[in-house]
């Protein structure tokens, strides 16, 4: 699988005019999925050592949103490096998020599970 497919596979419209390039070559995802990319692992290091709470990685999230609407209906033209920010930031939020919904369901599955197959 090349990383351009990769790339589409991940859900990436893969605009040229929306991505960076590096030596004439594309990147596989665009600026905003290449922010939401790079903050994967400093938002899982995060969440271990000092997570954020719901509120504040849901705030995080929609800051990437807010840039999205803002060009979306056209009140300000967006740039990649605009959309690689918001893309870490929002991304930095969202893995949170994925980490919260993981501890949630470990420690409610195991306790739903201890009931399920509890013997009587």
């Amino acid at each position: 699988m090349s990383l351009m497919q990769l790339g589409r596979y991940l859900g990436c419209h893969q605009r040229p005019e929306r991505s960076f390039f590096l030596k004439g070559y594309q990147f596989p995802v665009c600026a905003r999925c290449t922010g939401v990319l790079v903050s994967v692992l400093p938002a899982a290091i995060c969440f271990f050592r000092c997570p954020l709470r719901l509120w504040q990685a849901m705030g995080l999230s929609g800051v990437m949103f807010v840039d999205w609407a803002i060009q979306r209906v056209g009140l300000c033209p967006s740039t990649n490096r605009r959309r690689f920010w918001t893309g870490c930031i929002g991304g930095f939020g969202f893995c949170q998020i994925h980490w919260m919904v993981y501890r949630w369901v470990l420690q409610n599955g195991k306790k739903a599970m201890g009931r399920l197959f509890e013997i009587k």
